[in-house]
């Protein structure tokens, strides 16, 4: 009984479990314990950060999906994008959106390009665009973002 490409099931105890996956990439893990931390949703497998902004909440944007950190271009990259970014990071508010390679040039796949984000969606992956993996574009069109930074800061003294 084949499943879907697009599912995996999870079986532990007396129940079994099915998870969405991003696009058709399933990744190999060593039992069903080990997905279930890794990917409880299919967005979970990739991740989000931000590099070369000398802080954990400004820098080119970059993704890592199979195992590769990519970037996204900058090709009607604006502060709504950048918005799901920062919240997506726990980084309060996007106050610019950078284009050019403003934070220098990424390396890795283009994972994204032509994003049209509400400002809502929950993960940066969740917005429309041009599709997973698919660009015109070269390095020197890196998307970065400068948040507001975290929300709430804890003071000792």
């Amino acid at each position: 009984n084949p499943l879907n490409p697009l599912t995996i099931a999870v079986s532990s105890g007396n129940h079994t479990q099915v998870l969405p996956q991003c696009n058709n990439s399933v990744s190999e893990q060593a039992g069903s314990a080990a997905l279930e931390e890794s990917a409880p949703y299919c967005s979970d497998s990739r991740q989000l950060r931000l590099v070369d902004g000398g802080g954990p909440c400004a820098g080119r944007v970059e993704i890592l999906d199979q195992g590769s950190w990519g970037t996204i271009c900058d090709d009607g990259w604006d502060l709504d994008d950048a918005h799901v970014v920062c919240r997506q990071l726990g980084c309060g508010q996007a106050l610019n959106a950078t284009g050019s390679a403003h934070f220098g040039a990424g390396s890795g796949p283009i994972w994204m390009d032509d994003l049209n984000c509400t400002g809502k969606e929950s993960h940066v992956w969740r917005c429309p665009s041009r599709g997973w993996g698919r660009h015109d574009c070269r390095h020197k069109e890196d998307a970065g973002v400068i948040c507001s930074g975290p929300c709430c800061t804890l003071s000792t003294g």
